[in-house]
């Protein structure tokens, strides 16, 4: 039988410098949420199926990883991570009255069939707040949003922000049955607005249901088309959904996030179990959104815990995509490499030692007879090291800064 020494279809190794800069990453995102009074929770990579149901509203079920266990249990790898904390936080803190603060970092497992290229293990970095339905929660959520994507380097993206209420409101008007309902959600969601507007034609819809839906391009963009949606909102709930907008934009403004954030009415997010407010960030070098999010006040119930909820998931890959693209420079720790031979390996291994508990990064390597220096210099270089260090004999060493170009020799003792 011939080995698999490949990759099965849609996954990936990640290594060398790749993954310290994706680590890097993720440290510097779990700095910002720790400074909100998030705490680390990790939850299984796979949960009983029942976790990611169909009427969880997560992924279709269709697109799960699914195995058995010993016992003949049904089992799933998580496509979602939200649905996990949330069934987490139903249970492990049912009793806790506070809001809970949770941050994560995990892979998530989706079994695409009709998107070709696109990767089916995705790193997911996110945050939850559970027990608050405030617009101060709403904007807390997404000013960090924007703090953590300053923190990696990023200058230009945008927030954009909906609520699935005005939306809903306008397909709840129409009377339309489920099947087109859920068509039309598709195309306005792939911003295929005429086609929404060829299939309301073909359909008995009041006219003022219909200029509804044709206005949805141009409900796009900042604060001011709230104003323009006010004219449209043809229920209460949409009113109140504008209405909640403004009053995040203004909390947003004292965050000092308000220059990133843009405003889109005919958001409806992507899961099933969003309520409220939704949320997708955006930048160049990527034809995805790298962060996604939103309220979701009933999920929790399908647990066993009433109780209101909001969160966001920023992906990973997509966002280390960007700041490539983008050339956008990630700092990871620089290495330093030690070069010795038979005679020096006693000072070279003290040498090291002293340089690690200043906490500096040392890579020992014993030098092959017959092999110059030049050799070595050239594998640092490959691996960004920040200095070489050659032991010449006991007494001296010789350095060479990688990032300058300086060398100098020194004595060991120094």
């Amino acid at each position: 039988m011939e080995q698999k020494l490949h990759t099965p279809e849609g996954v990936r190794d990640i290594y060398s410098r790749e993954c310290e800069i994706k680590l890097t990453l993720q440290k510097k995102l779990n700095q910002v949420l720790h400074l909100y009074g998030y705490r680390d929770i990790q939850t299984p990579t796979f949960e009983y199926y029942d976790v990611f149901r169909e009427e969880i509203g997560s992924t279709s079920t269709q697109e799960l990883y699914k195995f058995f266990d010993r016992e003949g249990n049904i089992l799933a790898l998580r496509p979602d991570i939200t649905p996990s904390v949330a069934r987490a936080a139903a249970t492990l803190f049912d009793t806790e009255d506070f809001p809970l603060r949770f941050c994560y970092v995990g892979n998530t497992f989706i079994n695409h069939t009709s998107y070709r290229g696109k990767l089916k293990e995705n790193t997911q970095f996110g945050a939850e707040l559970i027990g608050l339905d405030s617009v101060e929660a709403d904007a807390e959520m997404i000013a960090m949003v924007a703090d953590a994507l300053k923190k990696t380097g990023l200058e230009e993206f945008q927030i954009s922000i909906g609520h699935v209420d005005f939306l809903q409101s306008i397909l709840s008007a129409a009377e339309l049955d489920e099947e087109t309902v859920e068509r039309i959600r598709e195309l306005i969601g792939n911003r295929n607005f005429f086609g929404a507007e060829e299939l309301l034609e073909e359909k008995d819809v009041k006219k003022e249901i219909k200029e509804a839906f044709a206005i949805l391009p141009e409900l796009m963009g900042t604060e001011d088309v709230l104003d323009k949606a006010q004219q449209f909102a043809i229920s209460d709930k949409a009113k109140a959904a504008i209405e909640r907008l403004r009053q995040i934009n203004h909390l947003l403004c004292l965050y000092n996030a308000s220059d990133h954030v843009t405003f889109d009415l005919s958001m409806s997010g992507g899961y099933g179990y969003y309520t409220g407010i939704v949320f997708r960030a955006y930048t160049y070098g990527t034809g995805d959104a790298v962060v996604r999010g939103g309220r979701y006040d009933h999920l929790l119930e399908k647990f066993g815990k009433e109780t209101p909820s909001i969160g966001f998931a920023i992906i990973v890959d997509e966002l280390m995509n960007a700041l490539s693209r983008q050339k956008i420079s990630v700092d990871t720790i620089r290495r330093n490499i030690i070069v010795y031979n038979e005679e020096t390996e006693s000072n070279a291994i003290i040498l090291a030692g002293n340089f690690r508990e200043k906490g500096r990064c040392i890579e020992l390597i014993r030098q092959k007879e017959g092999q110059d220096k030049s050799l070595y210099e050239s594998y640092a270089k490959r691996k960004n090291a920040a200095a070489l260090i050659y032991l010449c004999d006991d007494k001296k060493l010789e350095m060479t800064n990688l990032i300058t170009g300086e060398k100098k020799t020194a004595n060991i003792a120094e």
